[in-house]
């Protein structure tokens, strides 16, 4: 849901962690179900961001503190994402979550001794949820992910299924410069349940 624009690493690898459903190289169309595992992350976590300034947070945590964890030699196993643990809407909309990138193992078990804050962001493990998940890609700029996140809760709505928290969404294309922005894909992830078990 940010308009930000995430910066993953150039050495960005293909395909997706260990377990984790491969959507393949062109955009999925229409939504997706699939049971997945749980994946662990490495993020920087915020609470009662507000969503007129979260693009900075973005900023922050790429520019900063995640080109220092991978100096140290940890790899990401998939690209940039944000996973929304809360979204308070109206005009002092607000949001909790995690930015950050999936791994291949737990962050705790690739590095030595607690992770380094790095100018206030601190990188610390945590993971995508296991389960039942709707997937869904966007084609287009940032500012269009809202829009894009309440088609997505509708057409799942519309399988009879219903939507949960925590959602994410993963960067896939790697921003630049000069990248036309309609052409920038993110995936959009939603964990289901019946509207009986939904929380």
């Amino acid at each position: 849901m940010s308009s930000s624009s995430p910066v993953p690493p150039r050495d960005q690898p293909q395909g997706p962690p260990p377990g984790y459903p491969d959507l393949g190289p062109e955009p999925v169309e229409g939504v997706r179900v699939f049971t997945v595992p749980a994946v662990p992350t490495a993020v920087v976590r915020a609470t009662a961001v507000p969503m007129a300034t979260i693009e900075g947070f973005f900023d922050s945590a790429f520019g900063k503190a995640f080109p220092a964890l991978f100096a140290s030699g940890i790899t990401p196993a998939a690209p940039a994402m944000a996973l929304y643990t809360r979204i308070a809407d109206g005009p002092d909309a607000e949001a909790d979550l995690e930015i950050g990138f999936p791994l291949s193992t737990p962050l705790l078990e690739q590095i030595q001794g607690e992770p380094e804050e790095v100018d206030g962001l601190l990188v610390v493990p945590s993971e995508l949820p296991a389960g039942e998940v709707a997937v869904t890609s966007y084609l287009g700029s940032y500012d269009g992910l809202g829009e894009a996140w309440g088609r997505f809760m509708e057409e799942i709505s519309s399988l009879g299924r219903a939507p949960a928290i925590p959602f994410w969404e993963s960067y896939v294309t790697e921003p630049s410069p000069d990248i036309d922005p309609a052409t920038l894909r993110t995936d959009l992830f939603c964990p289901v349940r019946s509207p009986d078990d939904a929380a």
